[in-house]
């Protein structure tokens, strides 16, 4: 179990120079201040201000309750703030790190728990010593519980008294839905905040500062456009991924410049260094160039000649790449319509269903939806006849054929419609047998014209079989019959 307690106040920056201990049974000091140069790149790149926090600008905005936690200057503020937060959202989205901010800029001292070891007995010490210091000195309290879901309810419940009384502003993070995951009481007296997968543009960001920070690499090195659109791709919106593939990247480079006598600085991190030292080879696909186009042509004509695990290949490769999948899941409906068709009706009811489940949980879990849509379209028979069916039509009307619509199939509700024949021999379909009526439908000058033709793969050999019957009944009527 770690616990680790600091005076934001100490030292430049966010994290002190020195720890403050207490002693206190079950409790773990971590031994090395967060600034010490042998700390994680992601750890020394932690924002020294709320100012650098990247992304969540929804939680983070004037009068927002975390701008309210981190104001020392506004007493009033500081009274409407909230007592306990609850931070839910992926990995490497700034949790960790909103609640180092809130308690380095508002210059709280700051305490951790882990939930993955910290028993009730480490819950209840950690408390009890913040309640003290806060009666004793006004010394303020931020209790950090990290993976607050792994708690098991009597640990949660060691927790509602310091909420209650605000012996401590507790900041706990999870990634599992609060709603399952937490225990309604300690839910219902904290403020739950939502954070946001961090876009590219964030985590190129916060990359960009570490190549130059004094807390990072400090212009050491320097990340090739190549290296950095790979390393933004693994990182996969993670923020702390990012920076740890950056760190082994340039660990890499500064050891094999330390060895050349001729090396100048910076070294330069290229594409085969961030593969050599991460072991994760690169997918060579250019989203804006030719492998976009490329690759998604394959996965496309792949699914249309029912080689199902070509298909599964070329989304792998668009998923290694960073493709959006929502893209990739626009694609499937556009393929379930034009190559399966009728062959087979509920291939685009899986396509459709696949792109809403792919934008309610997102990646990585979206590519098991994805994937099952692909393996479905694949292997389904196929059909485009619907597809040239409409292409087809289109083509008359484009060419000016277009005639009167039939006056028996003419609106006739309005008033004096009647009167001018709308409607006048009209058959109600489900009134004929079969509920087909032997009447015309098409324009009189495309009376005898043929748009659809079913093909005998699927359900829609049954659906030609049928429409044979139905077409010679509507016959009649174009022979007067």
């Amino acid at each position: 179990m770690l616990c680790t307690a600091r005076r934001p106040d100490v030292g430049p920056g966010p994290y002190p120079r020195s720890m403050d201990l207490f002693d206190t049974a079950g409790i773990a000091d971590h031994g090395t201040p967060a600034t010490s140069p042998g700390a994680p790149l992601a750890v020394r790149m932690r924002p020294a201000s709320i100012d650098e926090v990247a992304g969540q600008g929804h939680l983070l905005g004037p009068g927002s309750p975390l701008r309210r936690l981190v104001d020392p200057a506004d007493p009033g503020s500081r009274r409407a703030a909230p007592g306990s937060v609850i931070l839910w959202g992926p990995p490497g989205t700034g949790k960790t790190t909103l609640a180092y901010v809130v308690a380095a800029t508002s210059g709280r001292r700051f305490v951790e728990l882990s939930a993955v070891t910290a028993g009730v007995k480490d819950v209840r010490a950690v408390v009890e010593d913040a309640r003290r210091r806060l009666a004793s000195s006004g010394e303020e309290t931020v209790l950090f519980v990290d993976e607050v879901h792994r708690f098991s309810k009597s640990q949660q419940d060691a927790l509602l008294p310091s909420v209650e009384n605000r012996w401590v502003t507790l900041v706990a993070a999870t990634t599992e839905n609060p709603s399952f995951s937490v225990n309604s009481p300690l839910l219902s007296r904290s403020l739950l905040l939502t954070l946001q997968p961090l876009s590219t543009d964030d985590v190129r960001r916060l990359v960009d500062r570490a190549l130059v920070d004094q807390r990072g690499l400090a212009g050491e090195v320097a990340l090739d456009d190549g290296a950095a659109e790979h390393l933004l791709r693994l990182a996969g919106g993670d923020a702390r991924k990012a920076l740890t593939i950056l760190e082994a990247a340039a660990g890499a480079v500064l050891t094999d410049a330390a060895a050349d006598d001729d090396h100048r600085p910076p070294a330069r991190i290229d594409l085969p260094a961030v593969e050599r030292a991460i072991d994760v080879a690169a997918v060579r696909y250019d989203k804006d160039g030719d492998q976009h186009y490329d690759v998604i042509s394959a996965f496309i004509k792949s699914i249309r000649g029912s080689d199902v695990d070509a298909s599964l290949h070329y989304l792998a490769r668009m998923i290694s790449a960073g493709e959006d999948p929502r893209f990739i899941a626009r694609r499937i409906i556009i393929s379930a319509a034009e190559d399966v068709g009728l062959a087979d009706p509920s291939a685009l009811q899986t396509a459709v269903a696949a792109a809403q489940a792919v934008a309610l949980i997102g990646m990585p879990e979206a590519r098991i939806v994805l994937a099952e849509a692909v393996v479905h379209l694949a292997t389904a028979p196929k059909s485009n006849a619907a597809y040239l069916g409409i292409d087809a039509a289109l083509a008359d009307v484009r060419a000016g054929g277009a005639g009167p619509v039939p006056t028996h199939l003419r609106d006739a509700h309005y008033p004096g419609a009647k009167s001018v024949g709308h409607g006048q021999g009209y058959q109600y379909a489900h009134d004929a047998p079969h509920a087909v009526a032997p009447q015309a439908y098409l324009p009189e000058n495309l009376g005898s014209a043929r748009y659809y033709t079913p093909s005998d793969r699927g359900f829609e050999r049954s659906v030609g079989e049928r429409l044979v019957r139905v077409r010679e009944i509507l016959s009649r009527a174009r022979r007067g019959q």
